[in-house]
């Protein structure tokens, strides 16, 4: 998955001046913040150099699995066509992008971003290339959240994990009051990560949400320690990307999970692969999240017609009708 292409050439815009070695370093230091999950009231991007280094090596990556669990709530629920978008920790405006390029007919975006940085660079990049009307807004995703309107979709992704345990449930009921249809929390695919999410989850379920996906029943997540629910996609590196993280290889897989859960049930839950297939000669082992609340693996051979079929054709994050 690549960046939109509007989106692509704005990023190429803002860091061609940029010395390789300044870039480098900011990238090392923000990666440094995200991988031990630091909460030491310090933004992530309060800095400009921050906000670029996100861009040359985070941006994409966050994107895809923003964009691919836009997809899976679209395939739970066709008929889903929000208007309004709500973005809690909005950085650069990457869930703006995902949901205009998912549903070009979004008419309003309000973002909510703390650092005065990152807002300014997603204004710039959206800036005549985004055909809803984007209002942004300064806020912290745990305080500042009472005076905002409900909208269609609300969204919060790669934040949790920059917030006090503590202040969690107050923050995913409040996500849940303002939004009209549809909550999209998506993390990073961790066991940590994924901790989050079920914690999530069951607060959401007993406040009578409705899983959509990727879950395929609503009863306790059957999965246990050390064993955790995340999905993969794959990314193309631009140049600079590669340069700036030293890479040799043109791609990274980004690990990430997602909950979405709506006011409104799914017309179906089918199962879903929640794991790398396992393929070889006329049959395939795919890990399933089920229906009828378990999960684990089931062989899949030629004896077994159609669904062979559609079992071969499933990759990791898929349902299988």
């Amino acid at each position: 998955m690549e960046l939109p292409a509007p989106l692509r050439q704005g990023v190429d815009s803002l860091l061609e001046k940029v010395p390789l070695p300044v870039l480098k370093q900011a990238a090392r230091t923000l990666s440094e913040r995200y991988r031990a999950e630091l909460r030491d009231g310090r933004l992530h991007m309060g800095e400009d150099m921050a906000v670029k280094a996100y861009l040359a090596t985070r941006l994409p990556a966050t994107y895809a699995a923003v964009r691919a669990s836009l997809d899976a709530l679209a395939d739970a629920r066709p008929d889903f066509q929000p208007r309004t978008l709500l973005d809690i920790g909005a950085g650069p405006g990457t869930m703006l992008w995902a949901t205009a390029d998912a549903w070009p007919e979004l008419e309003q975006a309000v973002l909510v971003e703390a650092s005065a940085a990152v807002r300014k660079v997603g204004q710039s990049l959206a800036a005549g290339t985004i055909g809803a009307r984007t209002d942004w807004v300064a806020g912290d995703a745990t305080i500042d959240l009472d005076n905002l309107t409900p909208a269609d979709l609300v969204s919060i992704a790669y934040v949790l994990d920059e917030v006090a345990p503590a202040s969690l449930p107050k923050l995913v009921g409040r996500l849940w009051q303002l939004t009209g249809d549809t909550l999209l929390i998506v993390e990073p695919g961790t066991p940590a990560g994924w901790q989050r999410m079920v914690a999530a989850r069951q607060q959401l379920i007993g406040a009578g949400a409705h899983v959509l996906a990727p879950c395929s029943h609503e009863a306790p997540c059957p999965l246990a320690p050390p064993d955790w629910c995340h999905f993969s996609r794959r990314v193309a590196r631009s140049r600079l990307h590669r340069l700036v993280k030293e890479a040799d290889v043109p791609w990274e897989d980004e690990k990430f999970i997602y909950l979405a859960a709506s006011r409104l049930p799914a017309p179906a839950r089918p199962a879903r692969v929640i794991a790398p297939p396992k393929g070889g000669s006329g049959k395939v082992v795919l890990k399933l999240c089920r229906p009828d609340a378990g999960a684990g693996e089931q062989l899949f051979s030629k004896r077994d017609g159609d669904v062979f079929k559609a079992a071969r054709r499933a990759d990791w994050g898929d349902s299988l009708l």
